[in-house]
């Protein structure tokens, strides 16, 4: 217990360092492309200075090429710390990239530049995910300074493009790096709940499919020398929204705890109301439990898409636009038991493993058999206009992991 009070002690005097190196990753905007960015290089750059001014000396960055940006590439960052059993890595994964600040008139202050007020920390990226970031960093700092070896090594993961898919990120470093072992450990500060009892140990499997309907245009007036694709389009939504009978399990773990079968965006047809349309576009969401084959899920749209076919005479075709499925990693997996200690021991509270809808890099990592967690105590401002990270809970997060790291 000794070692953990001079860790602590170092975690409560790092308030400063908090608030420096928050408001420094936040003045550089690391947007992906496709958010018209140039990616994470020189966010990337300020954090790598950082931690070689810090003691830190075991440092790696893994540059994947991206020729979309000026850079040339989409750098990923390595930070470890020994420990005294390298039988197993005790990963910490958070994110570089950020999404853009949205209506800039909703924010009360420019969304790049760090506000303190309240214990809070205000700006874009502060808590989505800066505060993953900086807490493995106070914590992994908090052992080089004091001197203490965490029982095994810690290694702390700065990922790029989370936010737009991670084929330049953890995708890539699993397939390229083999930097991973089969008993190695991961926690992901990139979600949770304000009062931190929220353990991320599953997602269902996401399935998001763009629908295209082809008929024959024709003035409104004259249906019967066209085929209404809208119609037609109209008709499929609703059949694929039945899906929710045929797969109606439930699981508890998960809120809700049934698959979901969302048609969401529409796409404009024709500009004039006195047009039947020859085409229709429109697009699902589709979140399935994992207990469910999506194979056998998409078997069954095609199905549905020919049933609609030969009943309008129109034709249609469906892009998968993201398909992810997702393992579980076990309610008592030694990872998950240890994090509820660790989490107990700093805020008092119990954490409950629990599944969620949306997707996390975490599927990545549990398709692989890796044991993945993803949690924090948050207040969830991700993506908000005047987004936040509490002071309390950077400290604090910090404690868990250093903690879990030093798994006394």
């Amino acid at each position: 217990m000794k070692d953990l009070d001079r860790i602590f002690k170092e975690i409560d005097n790092s308030t400063e360092d908090i608030i420096s190196l928050q408001t420094m990753l936040t003045a550089e905007p690391a947007l992906s492309p496709e958010n018209g960015g140039q990616g994470e290089y020189a966010k990337a750059r300020v954090l790598t200075q950082w931690l070689e001014k810090n003691e830190f000396t075991d440092i790696r960055v893994i540059d994947v090429p991206d020729k979309r940006v000026e850079t040339g590439v989409r750098p990923n960052i390595i930070a470890a710390v020994e420990g005294q059993d390298s039988s197993r890595t005790c990963w910490i994964m958070s994110h570089l990239d950020i999404v853009p600040p949205g209506e800039k008139s909703l924010w009360k202050n420019d969304p790049y530049s760090v506000v303190e007020k309240d214990g809070k920390l205000f700006g874009r990226g502060v808590e989505d995910n800066q505060q993953g970031v900086v807490a493995s960093v106070m914590a992994a700092r908090a052992f080089l300074k004091t001197g203490i070896t965490p029982k095994h090594p810690l290694k702390l993961l700065f990922v790029a493009d989370e936010e737009t898919g991670s084929d330049f990120g953890i995708k890539y470093l699993i397939k390229e790096s083999r930097l991973f072992d089969k008993d190695d450990w991961f926690l992901i500060p990139d979600g949770g709940r304000s009062d931190g009892t929220m353990l991320e140990v599953a997602e269902k499997s996401i399935l998001w499919i763009k629908f295209h309907t082809q008929g024959v245009q024709c003035h409104a007036s004259m249906p019967e020398q066209g085929v209404n694709a809208f119609l037609a389009g109209s008709d499929l939504v609703l059949r694929l929204s039945s899906l929710k009978e045929t797969y109606d399990g439930d699981d508890p773990i998960f809120d809700p705890p049934v698959s979901t079968f969302m048609p969401t965006r529409k796409d404009a047809n024709v500009p004039n109301i006195n047009t039947i349309p020859g085409d229709d576009v429109f697009f699902m969401d589709m979140r399935i439990l994992p207990s469910y084959d999506v194979e056998r899920v998409l078997k069954d749209i095609r199905r549905m898409c020919d049933a609609v076919e030969n009943r309008y005479g129109v034709t249609i075709s469906f892009d998968i636009i993201q398909k992810v499925e997702s393992v579980p990693t076990p309610a008592d997996a030694p990872l998950v038991i240890s994090l509820q200690k660790a989490i107990d021991h700093v805020y008092r509270v119990s954490a409950r493993p629990v599944g969620i809808g949306g997707g996390t890099v975490g599927a990545f990592l549990r398709n692989e058999g890796l044991e993945t967690v993803v949690w924090s105590r948050i207040d969830e401002t991700a993506h908000m206009p005047n987004e936040y990270s509490i002071l309390d809970n950077l400290r604090g997060d910090a404690k868990v992991m250093a903690v879990l790291a030093l798994d006394p």
